[in-house]
């Protein structure tokens, strides 16, 4: 077996970690949305947790292990799918971490002081679930671009 091979399972291994724990974060919103605010408050901060803990160093670990495939196997960083992936990865990174996360950050603290009826709390879940959808399409984009390795031209 070789050194790619094994890179190649431990970066599908953390892309499965971090794309299968966001989306779960949909099911587990929607499901609470009718739901007592400490019952919220206690999905939106595991949600958090998933993120700080899992996800979010999970999407750090695929920079690393894609990267480390580029220079131990027989690719470049100029190709189509590996340059826009990269480019891609550093946007949803960029967003998720300065933006997303700040925002339920705020989201939590709004709910537990003011309760999910405030207008407040309604327009930080909204900008949350939009940027989650955002970051959603740019990381199935990206899952596009490593699966079928399209080429320009």
């Amino acid at each position: 077996m070789s050194v790619f091979v094994v890179v190649k399972f431990l970066h599908v291994l953390l892309a499965i970690i971090a794309v299968g724990f966001n989306a779960t974060y949909g099911v587990w919103l929607a499901t609470v949305a009718t739901q007592p605010t400490p019952t919220q408050s206690f999905v939106l901060r595991g949600i958090k947790r998933l993120d700080d803990w899992f996800a979010n160093p999970a999407y750090v670990l695929l920079a690393v292990t894609g990267l480390a495939m580029v220079f131990v196997g027989d690719l470049r960083l100029t190709t189509f799918w590996i340059a826009g992936g990269i480019v891609l990865w550093a946007i949803a990174v960029g967003l998720g971490f300065f933006v997303y996360t700040p925002m339920l950050r705020q989201q939590i603290r709004e709910l537990e002081s003011s309760g999910p009826e405030s207008e407040e709390y309604r327009r930080q879940a909204a900008n949350a679930r939009f940027i989650g959808i955002v970051l959603a399409v740019i990381v199935v984009v990206i899952v596009f671009f490593m699966v079928t390795k399209p080429t320009l031209g």
